[in-house]
């Protein structure tokens, strides 16, 4: 059944914010690994304004504001076109949600779904501006990252509920015995993401410069228990990290087993996928084995080149991919049907 004018008019509405979703996580991350994430030290605007300051008197008026950060108009820029693309996500899950209300009662209407995600990305607003105003703690910052990741998991699934539909009743191909394993790697994916994310915001990116060793041992010295305090307090100036190498070491070897055991995890499950007989769990379980083994290859790259910042934004990009394709694997070991449409 074709879909009619208003459904194809909100499945295009997802597919746009899906693209959205993904530049905002490329954007950060960029942000993020140019050290520009205090570009503007202050939220919603820049140095007061909307628009970065850009003539000699506004550029005077800026630093005499904050002092203690002079302008510097290239990570500035950065900065707010991150806050710029993050702000036209928010007006289009909006629009999204708007939308599901007034087409609550036509059957098949996803509803939980946009209402979740507006509450979502109303939290990532709040998040953003800790960011800032926390100076970068690493817990804001890695839940930041989660938290975009989560609304791109979720437009996802939108997208393929609305677009195949789920059956009245659980399906009895092979795929249903997929399900929990694919449940289990998406649990898996989600902590790597997590370790990566706390990698980065703690500075600990180059705590290994080689490879396999680290620092020319295979167990260095660590410090866990300093590495993965979530909270210290407020006032504390987190940019370019705080920790001692003991402790950035732990939180790269901890990131490093992580991606190993990750990789040998989907490399399962995307197998497992790929003997399924369901055409669409073995196309993602394909897709799912290409993207590791690129995502594991970013990984070692960004050691041996000592992250390039093209490499690390792929690297996040790669990932936030693999998150979103354990999604689609899920969504088709649960649900089987082919028709248009689905109570969401």
């Amino acid at each position: 059944m074709r879909p009619m004018p208003a459904d194809r008019l909100f499945l295009n509405l997802t597919v746009v914010t899906i693209v959205f979703a993904l530049v905002v996580i490329v954007l950060g991350a960029y942000t993020r690994l140019s050290h520009a994430g205090l570009g503007c030290p202050d939220w919603p605007g820049c140095y007061g304004k909307l628009v970065v300051p850009a003539d000699d008197v506004r550029v005077a008026e800026a630093n005499q504001l904050y002092p203690d950060r002079p302008l510097d108009h290239g990570k500035a820029w950065k900065e707010m076109l991150h806050r710029y693309v993050a702000g036209g996500l928010g007006l289009l899950i909006l629009a999204m949600a708007v939308i599901a209300w007034n087409r609550r009662k036509v059957p098949g209407q996803p509803l939980w779904v946009p209402i979740i995600l507006l509450g979502l990305v109303i939290f990532q607003a709040l998040l953003g501006m800790w960011t800032v105003t926390l100076l970068l703690k690493p817990i804001v910052v890695m839940g930041h990252l989660l938290g975009g990741m989560t609304i791109l998991l979720l437009l996802f699934w939108q997208w393929l509920a609305y677009r195949y539909g789920k059956p009245a009743g659980k399906t009895r191909t092979m795929s249903g015995r997929m399900y929990p394993w694919a449940l289990l790697g998406l649990a898996v994916v989600y902590l790597q993401i997590s370790l990566g994310g706390w990698t980065s915001a703690n500075y600990a990116a180059l705590a290994c410069p080689d490879l396999p060793t680290c620092q020319g041992s295979w167990w260095p010295a660590m410090d866990f228990r300093e590495g993965f305090i979530p909270w210290r307090g407020l006032g504390i100036d987190y940019e370019f990290g705080i920790l001692h190498a003991e402790a950035r070491t732990a939180i790269h070897v901890s990131h490093r087993l992580g991606a190993v055991l990750t990789l040998f995890a989907v490399i399962a499950i995307a197998i497992g996928a790929m003997r399924d007989n369901n055409n669409k769990v073995k196309q993602t379980g394909l897709l799912l084995l290409l993207l590791v083994l690129v995502q594991f290859c970013l990984g070692v790259a960004n050691i041996v080149f000592v992250v390039p910042i093209a490499v690390a934004t792929a690297h996040n990009a790669v990932a936030s991919l693999l998150l979103a394709g354990m999604g689609v694997l899920l969504f088709h070991t649960k649900f089987s049907s082919s028709r248009t449409g689905g109570d969401f």
